[in-house]
């Protein structure tokens, strides 16, 4: 017995291209040329057989940009047309309603790099090229946040793209709320939360203040809230409504309005979503391609549970040093991306010339694991620069030595006397008098503490070095270059490989808005060549390879 399909229609006939102006791409130079051309529409055509024709292994498929769909006066004959790929923009790669949410002509933000290493300067250069960029505020005194965000406010007047940094601090829940009092009262257009283990008090009421009903009564936000997250139990909540109980303590400390409680229950906490990948400082490691899928299913079965109206734009980061790591985060789906180690080497970053050449220098191992001075109690590590600096391993006997000790005095002495030798290069006690004035001025409550609580003294001089090697990597404190904090994850080595022998391979040379539209040029270009060799075109390996150019 046999079947068969349905019976076949009589085939129209093919619709053919002719040339006008020049005849299709067919050798691998054409292509790569052709390929090049990503602002135009271009045509797949199946190339004539015989002498002349270079058609490449294996295939008949050429490219052929501009000519018609109509015989030419010039009487060539035309070609079967295949297909038309339309014009790519870089513009295009991600979620358009990324663009309409933060007023940006590019789905691309620079990162928030904590100690104001991403600086005023640097997110004035991204909102003036139409990105989106965060000042690093986690580490800086809440006066000179407030002095930046003043010198922001003035100078960006009236553009929505750029915010900065709040960084969860469980040590130090105060200084978090005084961030939060700072964003909320200048009316910062976004702000990017950061290392956060679980929703607090100040994280919430940065996304639920000033949530109000708009002309058609869709939910607007005064302040759009980035949430960067590495965890699937870390996304849920910021993909989900505010919990009521968290959301009924802050109005009854007068922090929220019943409105505000009221709208902040019907929408996600965050509706932009960085997913971190292995990433410089903050990082659990995880490769983006694993990740990425997993947050975009979390999104979309969170957003089927509470009915939202809107979808949560999912971005990424970590790992971006190249345009081809940028177009692979956008074949992922990434609504957009976040750059932050390769910013690092700019002219615009706040980290001292020393520092700079030292990541020029970088290679994609140079990189390793350290503890992170504000979790240090919690064994959280960042990843940091290893080539050139002896800050991990020393970082990490620190560590060590509180977790297996109970006060300073309880470590034999052959191993103090080498702490404060190599580690500390003073006494104890000195260390402690100063960090102890420090904590004063920050947190009064942490000093306190130190006094009755001998392992949190112990544990708050070890905190000392953590946080003064990075302050030495951003003044450029050359005799404690051994000592240098840098946050780098493996895009830095990536990047500079990419960079080599261009324009960019220079630190003093390094513009923020040059990498990004090289990065943003370069992923469309690869987009465009994936596309083509997945519709059988011979694409030169070259195509998947851009070099860097000045762009405008």
């Amino acid at each position: 017995m046999t079947t068969t399909g349905p019976p076949r229609a009589a085939s129209a006939p093919p619709v053919l291209w002719y040339p006008t102006d020049r005849p299709p791409a067919c050798t691998p130079p054409e292509i790569l040329a052709a390929a090049a051309r990503i602002r135009e529409a271009v045509h797949l055509v199946t190339l004539p057989s015989g002498p002349g024709t270079a058609p490449g292994p294996g295939t008949g498929i050429g490219l052929a940009v501009g000519g018609a769909t109509a015989p030419t006066a010039a009487g060539q004959p035309g070609l079967p047309l295949l297909g038309t790929l339309p014009p790519l923009y870089p513009e295009w790669l991600g979620d358009r309603s990324f663009a309409e949410a933060h007023g940006v002509r590019f789905p691309y933000a620079a990162g928030e790099m904590a100690n104001g290493i991403a600086t005023v300067a640097m997110v004035r250069a991204m909102a003036s090229a139409g990105m989106l960029g965060f000042l690093g505020a986690a580490g800086l005194d809440p006066g000179r946040v407030e002095r930046a965000v003043t010198e922001l406010s003035a100078t960006l007047a009236g553009k929505p793209n750029w915010g900065i940094n709040l960084i969860h601090s469980p040590g130090a829940p105060a200084l978090e709320e005084r961030i939060a009092d700072i964003a909320l009262r200048h009316r910062v257009p976004a702000v990017s939360a950061s290392a956060f283990m679980t929703l607090t008090p100040a994280v919430v009421r940065v996304a639920a203040g000033g949530l109000h009903r708009g002309p058609r009564g869709r939910i607007q936000r005064r302040t759009r809230l980035f949430a960067k997250v590495s965890r699937p139990e870390v996304a849920g909540p910021f993909m989900s409504p505010a919990p009521p109980p968290l959301l009924r303590a802050l109005v009854e400390r007068g922090q929220l309005t019943a409105a505000e409680a009221e709208l902040a229950a019907r929408v996600p906490v965050a509706e932009d979503v960085t997913v971190e990948a292995d990433s410089g400082g903050h990082t659990d490691n995880r490769p983006l391609a694993v990740l990425l899928p997993v947050m975009l299913a979390l999104r979309d079965e969170l957003t089927a549970a509470h009915g939202y109206d809107r979808v949560i734009r999912v971005g990424a980061a970590g790992g971006l040093g190249t345009p081809a790591a940028v177009a692979a985060a956008f074949a992922l789906g990434a609504a957009y991306v976040v750059t932050g180690s390769v910013n690092q080497a700019t002219r615009e970053a706040g980290l001292s010339d020393d520092a700079k050449r030292m990541l020029a220098q970088a290679d994609i191992a140079d990189v390793t694991m350290a503890p992170a001075a504000d979790m240090f109690e919690l064994g959280v590590k960042v990843q940091v620069l290893s080539r050139g600096t002896f800050f991990a391993t020393r970082s990490a006997r620190l560590y060590q030595l509180y977790r297996d000790h109970a006060r300073w005095e309880d470590i034999p002495p052959g191993q103090r006397a080498k702490v404060e030798k190599d580690v500390l290069q003073a006494p104890f006690a000195t260390v402690w008098a100063e960090t102890r004035r420090f904590w004063e001025q920050r947190d009064p409550a942490q000093a306190v503490r130190a006094e009755q609580d001998a392992r949190h003294r112990m544990a708050l001089v070890f905190r000392w070095y953590l946080g003064m090697s990075s302050g030495w990597a951003v003044s450029g404190h050359s005799a404690r270059r051994a000592d240098y904090q840098i946050w780098c994850g493996p895009a830095m080595g990536a990047f500079n490989r990419w960079a080599a022998h261009s324009f960019l391979a220079g630190p003093d040379r390094r513009d923020v808005v040059q990498i990004a539209l090289n990065f943003l040029e370069g992923a469309a270009l690869i987009t465009r060549a994936q596309q083509l060799r997945s519709h059988g075109v011979p694409v030169p390996a070259a195509a998947f390879a851009p070099r860097p150019r000045r762009l405008a």
